[in-house]
This record gives C-alpha cells, structure tokens and sequence, in this order.
C-alpha cells in the first residue's frame, strides 16, 4: 500500500470521529428542530407571492398532474418556472424555497453543480446562443404540485442539468425525499495549485478505498465486472431498477472497511435537513446496516471509468462516472419502498 494511500485512509477513519457526533446529535435534536415540511410550505408560499399571475400558473400543477413524476438529469425543455425567468426579488425567496430541502453543506453542493453549467458554456464550442439555452445556471425550474400548506398532499421539484430534486409532504411531513440525483460535469476542474474543483469527490473516494482494501476473497464478491456501465441503472425510471443484490455486505467486511461505509453513506446523508438525515439514518440502521452491500464495477485506478452501487433493504444509491473519459459523474439516492411518495409494485 503506497504512503499516499496509508494517508488518504488514516484521514477518512480518523474524520469518522466527528462522524459519529454528528449523527449522534442529529438523533438527539431531531425532535427539537423544526421539520422541514412547515418551512417549505411557508417558504413556497412566499415564493408563489412574488410571481405575477402568468408565473404562477407556469410554476403550479395540480398534485396528480403526470408531470410530477417526470423527473429528469439531462438537458431538456422542461416545465415550471425557470430561475433565470424571476426577478431579482422572486429569484431570492425562490433560493430560500430551495433551501428549505437541503442542508447547508446540500445547497452548496446544488449551487456548485448548477455553476458547472458555465464551465460547460466555455469549454463546448457549438453555435454560443443554442449552447447558453443548454448551459445556464439559471436554466433550472421550480415546480409545484398541489397546495403549500399544513394539511393535505402537495410536493415540489427544483430540476435541471444534473439535478433532481423531488418531495412529498403531507400534513406537513416530508413523506418522500426521492430520487435525489446530483451530477458533475466535469467531475474534476483543475484551475491551478490548490484550486481544484470536485463537488462528488469524496463519493468516489471513500467508496474506492473501501474497495482497494478489500482481500482477495473479498474482492470476488465485490467487484462484479471490469468494465462499467455507461450510466446509472435505473436512468430516470419512475421506481428504482431493485435487481438481485449483489457485493459485499458489510457484515463481511473489516472493522475499518465498515466504518469507511458509513462515512460514504454519511457524505450522502449530509445533503439533507436535518430531519430528513436522521430519518433515513434510522430507517438503514433499523433495517441492518450488516445488509447494506457495496459492489464495484470498472477500474479501481482514478481517472478510469468506473460505477458502484451501495443497496440496503430501504435504500438504493446508484453512482457512476465513465462519460468524458470518466470525468462526468452521476450520482442517485432512491428509496426501495418506493420514489415520489409512490409505492412499488409487487
């Protein structure tokens, strides 16, 4: 194991520490902190406030409109309001709507994964109008579906290029956080000595030296094939694809290969409020953290293309980074018992 290696582990277990007091407060404050579905309520309302009355009827839906399961990673015409259509004013309380279904660590992974859009716009070398349609980072739509408040269903979405992210709530309980999807392209920005640039960077990270340190038995069961599929399994399906499980559960790996796994799955966890974080925290742990699986596919090398996928009994999260020469990275969190407050069939 090279010194490079020994010092990229002894950093990610000895953060685990911290790790662990974190979640250890998450659970204990849960029931003081405010839930996030009153906020969001008060704050799309707000939002809704701002807009003129033709806004409102393009960022409104009724919540058993079809559209409300469209989700979507890819750039696409899309429906909602759009942020770079509001105001500067309307554009504010939208951010702070926006705010309501992320951590503060979230939303700044949000805001870096829309800013990339730019990156996009410089690099790509296509007719520049039809390009700044395609790469803007204001090119990301606000929907609402059904009516803000305290009592009954509605839910919303904030969607764009390499971002999905959807809710449920009723009588002011976030009863669905899923698909939550966030992507990077490029996945890594070199902008010289000490400014580099990976908003998913710890995902591949972690997972990869849970792999690395795997034995020769283990790594039968963990790495599934050398080469990686193109993207994510289950696309933009409307339920994740909950194929037979497959990797290494983490009843079979090392004291510190398990800790490593919940720090991935803590880096995960960590773009969400607070209740919604400690909430599917406790639904994996309740369900057996053992069961949880890792299994690998591709090269174990940075800069190569490779995918993994962590399934527990009430969680799927699908992570992939092979297009552009492994530097475009897809990443998705999806409930098995099923995304956007619909239910699996059986």
């Amino acid at each position: 194991m090279s010194a490079q290696r020994n010092t990229l582990r002894r950093l990610l277990v000895a953060s685990l520490v911290s790790v662990a007091l974190v979640t250890a407060l998450v659970a204990a404050r849960n029931s003081e902190e405010p839930s996030s579905g009153p906020q969001m309520a008060a704050t799309a309302n707000a939002f809704l406030q701002k807009l003129s009355p033709e806004q409102r009827t393009q960022a409104t839906f009724r919540y058993d409109d079809p559209e409300r399961l469209n989700w979507h990673y890819i750039p696409k015409p899309r429906k909602g309001i759009p942020l770079k259509a509001l105001d500067p004013s309307a554009r504010t309380a939208a951010r702070a709507f926006i705010a309501t279904g992320l951590s503060k660590a979230g939303y700044e992974q949000a805001v870096n994964v829309m800013s990339l859009d730019d990156v996009l716009y410089l690099l790509e070398t296509d007719d520049w109008t039809a390009r700044r349609e395609r790469r803007d980072p204001l090119n990301y739509y606000v929907s609402i579906f059904g009516t803000p408040g305290e009592r009954g269903e509605w839910g919303w979405r904030l969607e764009g290029h390499h971002l999905s992210l959807n809710f449920s709530v009723r009588d002011g309980r976030v009863v669905a956080s899923t698909p939550e999807f966030f992507g990077a392209n490029p996945a890594q920005l070199d902008a010289g000595p000490g400014r580099t640039l990976r908003p998913l960077g710890l995902l591949e990270d972690i997972a990869r030296e849970i792999v690395r340190t795997a034995t020769p038995v283990q790594m039968k069961t963990i790495l599934i094939d050398k080469k990686a599929p193109n993207d994510v399994w289950s696309t933009n399906k409307l339920q994740p694809v909950l194929t037979p499980e497959v990797g290494l559960p983490a009843a079979e790996m090392s004291k510190d290969q398990q800790e490593l796994l919940r720090h991935l799955l803590a880096e995960y966890l960590k773009v969400c409020p607070t209740d919604i974080r400690a909430e599917r925290q406790s639904q994996l742990e309740a369900a057996g953290f053992d069961k949880i699986r890792l299994a690998w596919w591709g090269s174990l090398e940075r800069n190569a293309k490779h995918a993994y996928r962590l399934q527990g009994p009430t969680f799927l999260v699908e992570y992939n980074n092979t297009q552009n020469n492994a530097n475009h990275v897809h990443s998705v969190w999806r409930s098995t018992a099923g995304d956007l407050n619909q239910a699996r069939a059986n």
